[in-house]
């Protein structure tokens, strides 16, 4: 009876502090279901049958009142990162606040229950990204409905100096979305309103939480579409696109965001709103500042609207899938699509052999159109006149094989054929995953070299990996892919820092289009001078002094360490 007494006393203290036991829970691996079931009958348990679990309660209870609070929240302060294979250890920021039942009291005031989230089913989701590479710990899962919400969130925050993470769709291949340790998170998911179209210039303005394959349904009714295409398309939001500078399959013909974003709305740290929601193509006054946010991974704010050009969805598509005998050929077709197919090029993709082995493996119903080749390219144009394109991809297809550049293609009859061809190509990633282990890189490169350091990566790794290279070759992006059964350090340690070194020996970037995020945050030196980084790391000490922001990311975080120290001596913050 004494024991039924001290754990239903537990049980009312963890409905008290039950963000706090849940964090204790996840440490000590003493489930929920298990405390419930081995001391409560009235859930069949029964401590004379279960006095081995109910033991193992009372060590969690033992635990639990020899540790403060604070103590229990931070049990995670310091703790081993997994980044690929590699284990270092990264400390927990000790200037930030731990979360309190008065926070989430507030919270709960200004945005209602619904909105505060403590679900652990919810948070097990959020708290991991798409890889299920990098995992966070946060407790607390914030759902702003508008601007002013995520004002009042981030003010509360930066005063009472509580990190925050900003999320979208959590689509990101760098750990740039999810916690570190246990940041708040904030979600723009339930942000996802059409505020405007224009139907003669093609602007649109939305809210950030629109998922870009929404976003393209409703363009497409309107005769217009999204000027960027991914393969995240179903589950991606505009704000976390912009917010990474997305790239995408279409980046040949339409180009970056930073070109087609013509203005935004921003929420700094502090809570101050800034209107940059312009709707002009040409605006010459002061600063641009949105491209500070584009691309600047939620580093320096939260983006809450967005206003984009959006191109007109011409009628004519068409899709040819092609060989060639190595990438020299890849190189030569290319400069030919670019020469003959100009102004309806749309596309233009590039997988290895490897790449095209793995997606027949793990992928179920695609198969090769063609006969066996070392390499494959994807090509597209859009265009308004239907005969006048297809004769002209024809006559291309036709000059190329005559100048022995395509050893074989095909081109895509029906949209049933051209959805086949391009699930090869977007297939890639999901077999990868499939596969086991995966070390990703996305690299720019000049063209010539592009190819090169795949064949150096497997001269570098032999029979240890497979080295997969694919990519948009249209804008000189490699997304190289080397893939083990498991993540084996000896491994890792041969590809970095050799993949960075190599990439800054020959003049490329270390990050194309996914981004830095935590994966690559120390490595920035390898693509930008020393000068470059310290002046964005005095733009992030200038708009986020406290660095509540996405912290331990985007920016090597000794340098950010420096410049918060040196905060005071650089005048008030913005």
């Amino acid at each position: 009876m004494d024991k039924w007494r001290v754990t239903q006393n537990l049980l009312l203290f963890c409905q008290r502090s039950k963000f706090i036991f849940r964090n204790l829970r996840l440490q000590l691996r003493c489930s929920e279901e298990t405390l419930y079931a081995t001391s409560n009958p009235l859930y069949g348990g029964s401590l004379g049958k279960n006095i081995n679990c109910w033991r193992s309660l009372s060590t969690c209870t033992a635990k639990l009142q020899e540790s403060s609070v604070a103590k229990l929240q931070g049990i995670q302060s310091s703790q081993r990162r997994l980044l690929g294979s590699s284990a270092y250890e990264l400390h927990r920021n000790d200037s930030f606040s731990k979360l309190s039942l008065e926070d989430i009291d507030y919270f709960k005031k200004i945005l209602g229950e619904k909105s505060v989230i403590q679900d652990e089913d919810v948070l097990s989701t959020a708290n991991v990204d798409w890889m299920r590479k990098y995992k966070g710990s946060s407790q607390l899962l914030l759902k702003p409905r508008n601007t002013n919400e995520v004002s009042k969130i981030l003010k509360y925050c930066n005063s009472r100096y509580l990190a925050v993470v900003p999320q979208g769709g959590n689509t990101g291949l760098v750990g740039g979305s999810v916690p570190v340790f246990d940041e708040v998170i904030v979600s723009t998911s339930s942000m996802n309103n059409i505020i405007g179209f224009d139907n003669v210039s093609g602007i649109l303005v939305c809210e950030a939480g629109c998922i870009l394959e929404k976003l393209d349904s409703f363009l497409a009714e309107k005769g217009f579409m999204m000027p960027l295409d991914l393969g995240a398309k179903g589950s991606c939001q505009i704000g976390g696109n912009v917010s990474t500078n997305a790239g995408g399959l279409r980046f040949v013909r339409y180009g970056s965001l930073r070109g087609n974003v013509l203005g935004l709305e921003v929420v700094l740290p502090n809570g101050t709103i800034v209107d940059m929601l312009g709707t002009l193509r040409k605006d010459n006054t002061g600063y641009d500042l949105k491209q500070l946010f584009i691309g600047s991974e939620g580093s320096l704010g939260i983006i809450t609207k967005v206003s984009i050009l959006t191109p007109l969805r011409l009628s004519s598509i068409n899709l040819a899938f092609l060989a060639c005998n190595d990438y020299l050929s890849c190189q030569k077709l290319l400069l030919e699509a670019k020469t003959k197919l100009g102004e309806v090029l749309s596309a233009f993709e590039f997988l290895d052999c490897e790449s095209m082995e793995l997606v027949l493996s793990y992928l179920d119903g695609v198969r090769n159109p063609l006969p066996p080749s070392n390499f494959y390219v994807l090509i597209e144009t859009t265009g308004s006149n239907e005969s006048h394109d297809k004769e002209k991809l024809e006559s291309f297809f036709l000059h190329s094989m005559e100048r022995g550049i395509l050893s074989d293609g095909v081109m895509a009859q029906d949209m049933n054929q051209a959805s086949s061809f391009w699930q090869i190509r977007e297939g890639i990633a999901e077999a990868l995953m499939k596969a086991g282990a995966v070390y990703k890189y996305d690299l720019s490169l000049p063209i010539e070299n592009l190819y090169k350091i795949v064949e150096e990566m497997r001269k570098r790794l032999g029979e240890s990996a497979k080295v997969l290279g694919y990519g948009h070759l249209g804008d000189g992006n490699l997304h190289l892919n080397i893939s083990t059964p498991v993540y084996d350090d000896t491994v890792f340690e041969l590809i970095e820092p050799f993949v960075y070194e190599w990439t800054s020996k020959h003049r490329g970037s270390i990050s194309a289009e996914h981004g830095l995020g935590l994966m690559k945050a120390n490595e920035i030196h390898y693509s930008k001078s020393s000068e470059a980084v310290h002046l964005m790391a005095s733009i992030k000490g200038l708009f986020d002094p406290n660095g509540i922001m996405n912290p331990y990311k985007f920016l090597p975080r000794s340098l950010l360490s420096q410049h918060k120290e040196d905060a005071s001596l650089h005048g008030p913050e913005i």
